[in-house]
């Protein structure tokens, strides 16, 4: 009835409606239903093997083999955990899964709070993609003769649009590392250009090379850099962020994330830092977007100002 409406009426409709000519041997409707292949992810068998934690809560581990068909590994797990325990996830480290391999995109994307995801090998872009809460941790492959810091296991555009969580990278990372990243705090070796661009929260060291154009667009959250060739200053793009010694709060809060570094991957330049802290502490240089300064500064101001009140 439509279509004789349409035909009555004086719209041409021929380009919505015409149906060309295709030779026999294509079909111009389906033939074949479509199979993406979900049911062979695997995530299906990290649900599977996480059931107790998901029921119970009880902690659970694993080990899997990866390949880089495997993508998104742990986000349809994350939405379990989501569906049951909602924002507040399960206690840390309750389902704790290794890998070893080349992961696919996206590993570990949409972390839920209470997984933590290890991966010995390498993974490709969008590492922590919306990350949530998960701690996932990236190790050079055991007995690896190259210097770790120096090696790029993972590509770009890592922890975009995190929310929470951590993320450990023994190794170098491609660019736009942590870019949107509001909430999520990262430990990395090396990184390529744009690290931190438009960054709104969450805390990032680096402890290594630093690309182009670091800091651009970034209106909140910390950034600490081991400036080792002091050239931040050239490479950091400073419209909206100072670049400034770290306070001792600074550094203590830097010392304890590059110690769970060290634990989380064995990565040989923490060790070194960490054995030689004196030294290196002061070749570290804090990046913090001046607008969140001064927001930081108010809340400081006003929590002293409450404690002065209550102890009156």
């Amino acid at each position: 009835e439509a279509i004789k409406h349409w035909k009555a009426s004086s719209l041409d409709l021929s380009p919505i409606l015409y149906r060309p000519d295709v030779p026999s041997r294509i079909k111009p409707y389906r033939v074949i239903a479509q199979d993406h292949g979900l049911v062979k992810s695997l995530d299906y068998r990290l649900i599977e093997c996480a059931k107790s934690a998901l029921e119970e809560g009880r902690k659970v581990r694993g080990y899997f083999e990866v390949k880089n068909v495997h993508r998104t590994i742990g986000a349809m797990l994350s939405g379990e955990i989501a569906k049951k325990y909602g924002n507040e996830g399960l206690p840390e480290d309750t389902i704790m899964f290794n890998f070893n391999g080349s992961a696919g995109q996206s590993f570990g994307a949409f972390g839920a709070k209470g997984l933590t995801l290890i991966l010995e090998g390498e993974a490709n872009d969008y590492v922590g993609k919306g990350l949530s809460g998960a701690k996932l941790a990236l190790k050079t492959p055991a007995g690896a003769t190259y210097k770790q810091e120096e090696n790029f296991i993972a590509g770009n555009t890592i922890l975009y649009g995190a929310t929470s969580g951590k993320l450990f990278v023994n190794g170098g990372v491609g660019e736009r590392f942590a870019v949107r990243n509001s909430g999520a705090t990262a430990v990395v070796e090396a990184v390529g250009d744009h690290c931190c661009e438009y960054m709104t929260g969450g805390l990032v060291a680096v402890l290594g090379k630093y690309g182009r154009n670091f800091a651009a667009g970034m209106s909140g959250g910390i950034a600490y850099v081991l400036d080792e060739t002091d050239e931040l200053n050239e490479y950091c793009n400073q419209e909206l962020v100072d670049i400034e010694a770290p306070e001792t709060d600074d550094l203590e809060e830097l010392h304890a994330l590059i110690q769970e570094h060290f634990e989380l991957t064995e990565s040989r330049k923490a060790k070194a830092i960490l054995a030689a802290w004196d030294e290196y502490s002061v070749r570290f240089k804090k990046v913090i977007p001046r607008v969140y300064k001064q927001i930081l500064k108010a809340r400081k101001e006003e929590q002293a100002k409450l404690l002065e009140e209550r102890g009156a």
